[in-house]
């Protein structure tokens, strides 16, 4: 099991794992979608903010949360609150942030990223801050929210 810095949801049957650098807005963006889905009478629901557990299983990459940070997620500049949570589920999507111009504009097909040694997802990238993002990834990944 490794710990790493993300945060992962499940979107119906899908579970994303939004990883990257700090201050890109992995918290937010992971609740915007989470409420995006919700509205749109799609299950989510939290696994992990900030801290998330991997672990492999069956060749599938599990994402389970710290105890003691079950249920929390933090929305930056409005404090941490509470959210309907699962304690572990599977990931299928790395979301990383995208850029508007340079090398990241349009990313490659079939990229993934390697989380650690033996941990590597396909990637879907997001600019920051986007008003509908769940949107955005399921524009890019249909099978999310079935």
């Amino acid at each position: 099991m490794i710990n790493i810095h993300a945060t992962a949801i499940v979107i119906g049957r899908t579970g994303l794992l939004f990883t990257g650098p700090s201050g890109w807005g992995k918290s937010m963006t992971a609740f915007t979608c989470m409420a995006e889905a919700r509205r749109q009478g799609v299950f989510s629901v939290l696994v992990a903010d900030d801290q998330v557990f991997l672990s492999k299983q069956g060749g599938a990459i599990t994402a389970a949360c710290p105890p003691a940070i079950a249920g929390l997620i933090e929305l930056r500049g409005t404090g941490i609150v509470k959210h309907d949570h699962i304690d572990r589920a599977e990931m299928h999507f790395a979301i990383l942030p995208a850029s508007a111009t340079g090398e990241n504009r349009l990313p490659a097909d079939g990229e993934t990223v390697l989380l650690a040694e033996g941990f590597e997802l396909p990637v879907l990238r997001l600019l920051p801050n986007l008003p509908l993002p769940l949107a955005v990834l399921m524009a890019k990944a249909p099978e999310i929210g079935s």
